[in-house]
């Protein structure tokens, strides 16, 4: 079932990104592939060292749609990496490094010049089971475990092609959690199992509604020749349930390009979910997530 909707969500956006052939001047179109890696072996190496080999594959594409007082704007983010550690005694089995499936698009009509009353939706969750980084086997998440959907009807205000900033006071965000065992433990802020007032055993929720605000502001920049940055921050706010615990989604993407075919990248991702628990030295509870992806290797842009 994953892979035949996983199949789907990509043809879907393949069809939409360049199928269009009937007006390619209203299209901007872009889709940038990466294959990143790094090999490490060691022989009588008296500092230490573990035999391993990692990779990391990516795709990034947009499409965004420009027509009169029309437009429609749509991005894609998958990125799947790992390493596998090869002298005897390591660990056995792949060990993820990155790990995302992130869609969004966004359907604008202009109200007055660079303001458009717009219909944002996106997707969010990954590919494969995680752990945690202590080396425990116990699994954490899987493929919509979670799974985030966002509806978001508001303004967006777009006055280049570099910069957006969405604003929503009517946004429904979807929590999916398609797991029995974290379901019942309540990960990710769905309603655990518990006992009625009978003894009789209640299992816990695999989906949880918020109503609230939403807020995204999206920035592209070229900093200099062959330096480019994209960057996205994204805000909800649950009207029903402690509106002032916000929850934060933000992604900077550093790209440095050598040449046709190679490049360096540099990624940071900050997540930040009053309803994530996530136990520590300092005990269980909300924490600020953050992940740094270093990488250097193939990549080929296609546009139009």
């Amino acid at each position: 079932m994953k892979r035949i909707l996983l199949s789907a969500i990509l043809m879907m956006y393949t069809s939409l990104s360049f199928g269009q052939t009937d007006s390619t001047s209203n299209w901007n179109l872009k889709a940038i592939y990466g294959l990143k890696g790094t090999q490490s072996s060691f022989v009588n190496w008296n500092a230490g060292g573990s035999d391993n080999i990692s990779a990391i594959g990516s795709i990034n594409a947009s499409a965004k749609f420009l027509k009169g007082d029309m437009k429609w704007d749509s991005d894609l983010a998958l990125a799947l990496g790992g390493i596998d550690y090869l002298a005897a005694g390591s660990p056995k089995g792949l060990v993820k490094t990155d790990d995302k499936i992130d869609i969004a698009s966004n359907f604008g009509y202009r109200m007055k010049k660079a303001w458009y009353y717009s219909l944002l939706g996106s997707f969010k969750t990954q590919f494969m089971d995680g752990v945690p980084d202590d080396g425990l086997t116990k699994r954490t998440s899987k493929f919509m475990v979670p799974g985030y959907l966002t509806l978001a009807l508001g303004l967006d205000y777009t006055p280049n092609e570099n910069f957006s900033f969405f604003i929503s006071p009517l946004a429904s965000k979807m929590t999916f959690v398609q797991d029995r065992t974290l379901a019942d433990a309540g990960s990710f802020g769905v309603d655990a199992a518990y006992l009625d007032d009978a003894g009789v055993y209640i299992a816990g929720k695999k989906f949880r509604g918020e109503f609230g605000a939403y807020l995204r502001v999206k920035y592209d920049k070229e900093l200099a020749k062959n330096i480019f940055m994209k960057s996205q921050v994204e805000l909800f706010s649950n009207y029903v349930d402690n509106p002032q615990n916000i929850d934060v989604n933000a992604d900077i993407i550093f790209d440095f390009k050598v040449n046709n075919w190679f490049s360096a990248s540099l990624n940071w991702t900050l997540i930040y979910d009053h309803d994530i628990n996530i136990r520590d030295a300092k005990g269980f509870g909300p924490r600020t997530q953050f992940k740094s992806v270093l990488g250097v290797g193939l990549t080929h842009t296609m546009k139009n």
